[in-house]
């Protein structure tokens, strides 16, 4: 699937709740689907700078995609690291660069988000796509 693809995916399942608790319910649900991150990531070095609550981002490269594991200690906050993983996971560093993810406006997160909820998303997103950069440097 491609990364609009996926997106779209999201949109269809998110707009069958009429209200926003309902939303964060699903988001919940989510967090409980992202596989753990390995211990060894749990640390100061893997953690986003500028998320209110802890959230821990590792990626790694095989076969020239990129894959992400992350953890947060925050349930909304890993419901929404699992959707950016959903969709920049097993991309290409371009493709995670060149992403448009027009999906969390889409769904109305970005405005349902408290300020400091809304500042850890932009960290979250900048971080992913650091992970990218430095990938496609060693390309």
């Amino acid at each position: 699937m491609t990364t609009s693809e996926v997106q779209d995916q999201i949109i269809d399942e998110f707009s069958v709740f009429d209200e926003w608790l309902d939303k964060y319910d699903y988001l919940i649900e989510l967090s409980r689907e992202l596989p753990a991150i390995d211990g060894q990531h749990r640390t100061d070095q893997y953690v986003i700078k500028g998320c209110q609550s802890r959230v821990w981002v590792d990626a790694e490269m095989r076969d020239g995609r990129i894959y992400y594991t992350a953890d947060s200690d925050a349930i909304i906050t890993k419901g929404i690291i699992a959707l950016l993983i959903r969709v920049l996971s097993g991309r290409t560093p371009q493709e995670v660069l060149d992403a448009d993810l027009y999906f969390i406006d889409r769904i109305g997160l970005r405005e349902n988000l408290s300020p400091t909820r809304a500042n850890g998303l932009v960290a979250m997103i900048k971080q992913m796509r650091m992970y990218a950069l430095a990938f496609q440097s060693k390309m």
